[in-house]
């Protein structure tokens, strides 16, 4: 089986009605990773795969529509379905949060990893690297390779962070394009327009464009639309179930 990511959230910064905040599934050559897990993402999931199935869980940063299916995955795990060695990479600031939640009994369902900006890490055959973003807090970006092909996942960003960040050959990459270039407040940069992520996407040279984590009022087509002006050629937006072969 080659690199696919499953989308299970793409909303940015709350769940629009009947959707999910941030969370992807990555598989290929085996091995099975719940990318970020925000609120609602637990119950798509199981639409794939039994959480037990689970290879590990990567969570890029502290904000809680990135994470706060964690603790409901410890729940499911400790008290449901009997496991309690799960991989959990992710940063020092998440790691307390979860901590908190769980009331410092996340070991009893994960084994917790600390990441940071430049760490590298395998599991099964996927090859993981992170790269710390244009967002506060600590966020780190992803990119997975399997195969020969690569796959790259902004997290959140602001324009201070560039996708080449992550190295060249990007096969697909999923960006985040929060808001549309019309409503940006400039002086805001914690986040992208969807024109700055095309633009990114096509300084990196990447090789396919998803647009991700729109704000639940904006317009995903008018997202994709401006992406793909800056970007030069078609654009996709995340949905949720859906599929993408890197």
């Amino acid at each position: 089986m080659g690199l696919t990511v499953t989308v299970l959230g793409c909303s940015g910064t709350y769940a629009g009605a009947g959707g999910a905040c941030s969370g992807y599934l990555v598989r290929g050559g085996g091995a099975t990773v719940l990318l970020d897990a925000g609120a609602g993402t637990l119950a798509n999931l199981q639409e794939h795969v039994r959480p037990d199935e689970l290879d590990a869980v990567v969570v890029s940063h502290s904000h809680p529509d990135h994470w706060v299916e964690v603790p409901v995955l410890r729940n499911a795990l400790t008290y449901v379905l009997g496991r309690g060695d799960l991989p959990l990479y992710t940063t020092d600031e998440t790691l307390g949060l979860v901590e908190a939640v769980g009331h410092g009994r996340i070991g009893e369902a994960f084994r917790p990893r600390i990441v940071t900006d430049g760490s590298e890490f395998r599991v099964g055959p996927l090859s993981f690297r992170c790269s710390r973003t244009d967002h506060p807090p600590e966020t780190l970006a992803v990119r997975v390779d399997l195969g020969g092909r690569s796959l790259g996942y902004t997290a959140d960003t602001g324009p201070g962070w560039s996708l080449a960040e992550l190295g060249p050959g990007l096969d697909l990459a999923f960006t985040e394009a929060t808001f549309l270039t019309s409503d940006h407040d400039p002086g805001d940069p914690v986040h992208l327009t969807a024109a700055q992520a095309g633009a990114a996407a096509r300084d990196a040279g990447v090789g396919h464009l998803v647009v991700t984590h729109v704000l639940p009022t904006r317009s995903v087509d008018e997202a994709v639309a401006e992406a793909a002006e800056t970007y030069g050629a078609p654009v996709e937006a995340a949905r949720v179930h859906r599929t993408y072969r890197v």
